[in-house]
């Protein structure tokens, strides 16, 4: 399948997923075509948050943007309200975000986007639609200490810290 048309499912992909979250949504029908005005791919908004959303998938390796497709995200984004937003996937993993200010800059000045860093710091797509928080583990060990009663809680996020137990393990526990 050619790369082009990957990507083209991957962003209707995008757009139905973020409909069945509550979004009003729309992807640009000019997004990625030779057009004078440079368009984000996703445009989406809940009445609340509103997004203009750069969207790219890959196999495996690592996300490249052009240096000009970031800053024409951040133009549209600024004069039409919303919050730009890079989107990201990668094969048999979730869609995961970054604002463009996060991305790590070349020397060439384009950015790039390896797998283990969306994993690692990117906003997961439950977390990106409202419907989860990310907490760090240290988070939920200050939460915890606060909580005399909460001492069981507090010694199984420090085993599951440590590698003592697996993440199955710890949820079943609490």
């Amino acid at each position: 399948m050619s790369s082009n048309r990957k990507g083209d499912r991957r962003e209707r992909e995008l757009v139905n997923a973020l409909d069945e979250s509550g979004f009003a949504v729309m992807r640009a029908p000019a997004s990625g075509s030779a057009t004078e005005r440079e368009l984000p791919d996703v445009l989406a908004g809940d009445g609340e948050q509103f997004y203009a959303i750069e969207a790219k998938s890959s196999a495996g390796d690592p996300i490249y943007l052009d240096g000009a497709e970031i800053e024409a995200l951040l133009f549209f984004a600024q004069n039409f309200g919303a919050k730009p937003r890079v989107g990201v996937r990668f094969d048999r993993e979730e869609w995961y975000f970054f604002h463009p200010g996060d991305l790590y800059t070349t020397d060439g000045g384009n950015y790039r986007v390896k797998k283990e860093t969306a994993l690692a710091e990117g906003v997961d797509f439950a977390e990106f639609v409202g419907d989860s928080e990310k907490v760090t583990l240290a988070e939920a060990a200050e939460a915890a200490e606060g909580d005399e009663d909460d001492g069981d809680v507090r010694e199984i996020l420090e085993a599951l810290d440590r590698g003592d137990i697996s993440v199955d393990d710890a949820v079943a526990m609490l």
